[in-house]
């Protein structure tokens, strides 16, 4: 799988998570994949706690997106700087604040096994 290829996948998760569609972003990952703070502690584990953790989040921000401000795609990696927009959350009357984020998506083959965040 190309430097290309990988970066196509990692903006295709993006769409997904756009859409709010857990079962779709998940398809992309590994069985044991995970999401992670940066060199910390999972966050959510495996596909199933990976769906599970975004359906809860849609859930509470239903307006919730993310924009690609950079993107660096390289041999095993890709690296995504993501500007996320919460809107209001569920029960709340004002909106979160947004932040920016970098994304380090590993993979294990054609499969994302590893996103970590720094933050």
């Amino acid at each position: 799988m190309s430097a290309a290829d990988r970066l196509a996948t990692a903006e295709a998760m993006i769409a997904a998570y756009n859409a709010q569609d857990a079962d779709k972003y998940v398809t992309y990952m590994t069985d044991d994949a995970c999401e992670a703070g940066y060199r910390g502690a999972v966050v959510r584990e495996g596909k199933e706690g990976t769906r599970a953790g975004l359906n809860a989040m849609f859930a509470d921000f239903p307006e919730n997106r993310v924009e690609i401000v950079g993107r660096h795609a390289f041999p095993d990696y890709v690296v995504l700087h993501e500007r996320v927009t919460r809107g209001v959350k569920k029960g709340d009357s004002e909106p979160t604040p947004g932040f920016d984020v970098i994304a380090v998506y590993s993979f294990e083959g054609e499969k994302v096994s590893r996103v970590e965040f720094i933050r």
